[in-house]
């Protein structure tokens, strides 16, 4: 009868602990979707600030962010650098990611 219950109580934090593995990989690959969403449309935006695509910059971030499933919270224009800030949502919890595209510093 020990050993049942033993084995029992094995499975049952084995099975929790993949649960919450898979949940922290889950998170991990949301969170570099949501990088790459960042990336691509702050480098649409910079190609439409130095002329090599047509249209509005913010807007055109913000239809490449939501083709990736995100919304842009933040676009900032600063010269030839553009700075958007994409949201997202992970189950019930918010998350956010940013990047930044333009000519180099300096």
């Amino acid at each position: 009868m020990a050993s049942t219950v033993a084995v029992v109580g094995i499975l049952a934090a084995s099975a929790t602990l993949v649960a919450g593995l898979s949940a922290v990989g889950a998170a991990a690959i949301h969170s570099q979707r949501l990088a790459g969403a960042a990336d691509s449309a702050a480098l649409a935006a910079a190609d439409t600030v130095t002329g090599l695509a047509a249209g509005e910059p913010c807007d055109r971030a913000a239809d490449l962010a939501a083709t990736a499933g995100a919304a842009v919270a933040v676009c900032d224009i600063d010269g030839f650098v553009v700075t958007v800030t994409v949201t997202a949502r992970f189950g019930v919890f918010p998350t956010s990611a940013t990047a930044r595209a333009g000519p180099p510093p300096g």
